[in-house]
């Protein structure tokens, strides 16, 4: 497999032209190798107390929070992204309305209508002007899970700010290649495991200072109070000062893994990876409008939903291509350990 234009050296192992990191981004050989380290520790009673190390959650917490440009002290750790949001739909009163885009995913959206709130769902590049008097929190996902649509952020936040209206940004499907500044939006919520290339079992919840005080920490335990060890009986009776107040119990498998990832992510860039998975993704653009086929991400992004396409996803994979079907459309996705040489692959096949 030519691997001439891989970001991260030899630190990924792909043995398919993987273009699906939308659903599920590959593991480095290094947060493999922790994992595995950690799993044979617990086998043989070496896993020590607790079996793993906060150490390591506390390192992926602030790696994910250098990315995203905000401090560790504003960032919660978690194993789902819809508990983190459950956390934020638990502050919006009972007669306030949600504000999201329509078709974006279950996991941003449900939290919310289970609560009986007034969710009012409005296109994609509406979003922005539909914010108004009525407009407790907008919530949305940076990019659309579907088709990799990216909504107009900036726009979004000056709207909501204009009336007073709180933000959610899901991060899921960008963070990782797509700057941001998670301290721009009162919350954000991420997946670990697609763009951020860590284990299943990790997620991360920004919270502005202003807004902290707007959240209950509804699920706190021992590991929530301000010291953890004077807090393993009976009630906490002090709570964290920051957002750790927020934290879900970590999965030590899972974050040794995350530690790995975001260091190495890290050490790339997200600028870097921008470049490279936008450059990719232009590639494959240009190459579907050749073939006359229509694509729905026509910006910059990572992702690229390509309607009417979805039943090619066998042949696709029969020719080496990993790739995934969302809302009728064939989707394919582009990060650090994607060449020229994957995209190509798949412009054949489809082409074939």
């Amino acid at each position: 497999m030519d691997t001439s234009n891989r970001l991260g050296g030899t630190a990924f192992s792909p043995e398919t032209a993987y273009l699906n990191t939308s659903n599920c981004g590959l593991l480095p050989r290094g947060a493999v190798a922790a994992v595995q380290e950690l799993a044979a520790a617990n086998a043989t009673g070496r896993g020590g107390q607790g079996a793993g190390s906060f150490e390591s959650v506390d390192a992926a917490r602030a790696s994910f929070g250098r990315l995203v440009g905000v401090p560790a002290e504003r960032v919660a750790v978690g194993n789902a992204v819809c508990v983190h949001v459950a956390v934020v739909a638990g502050s919006v009163p009972s007669d306030g309305e949600v504000l999201v885009p329509e078709g974006d995913f279950s996991s941003l959206l449900t939290p919310f209508s289970v609560r009986g709130l007034t969710v009012r769902q409005v296109p994609l590049e509406r979003l922005a002007a539909a914010v108004d008097a009525r407009t407790t929190l907008v919530a949305l996902s940076a990019v659309q899970s579907a088709d990799g649509r990216i909504a107009d952020l900036p726009a979004v936040r000056e709207a909501a700010a204009a009336h007073g209206a709180r933000t959610l940004l899901d991060a899921t499907q960008a963070a990782g290649w797509l700057p941001l500044s998670a301290g721009e939006w009162d919350y954000t919520v991420t997946g670990g495991y697609k763009f951020l290339c860590s284990p299943r079992g990790t997620s991360f919840l920004t919270v502005t200072e202003r807004a902290q005080e707007t959240l209950a920490p509804l699920h706190a335990g021992w590991l929530a109070g301000a010291d953890p060890w004077r807090s393993t009986y009976g009630p906490v009776t002090e709570l964290a000062p920051d957002a750790r107040r927020f934290d879900e119990p970590a999965a030590f498998l899972a974050y040794h893994g995350a530690e790995r990832s975001l260091a190495l992510l890290e050490e790339v860039g997200v600028e870097t990876v921008h470049a490279h998975v936008t450059a990719l993704s232009k590639r494959f653009r240009a190459g579907m409008a050749e073939a006359g086929h229509d694509v729905v991400a026509a910006g910059d992004s990572a992702v690229v939903g390509a309607p009417g396409l979805g039943g090619r996803q066998e042949a696709l994979r029969a020719a080496g291509v990993d790739a995934s079907v969302r809302a009728g459309n064939l989707r394919l996705s582009f990060h650090l350990y994607n060449t020229d040489a994957d995209v190509d692959r798949a412009l054949e096949a489809l082409a074939g």
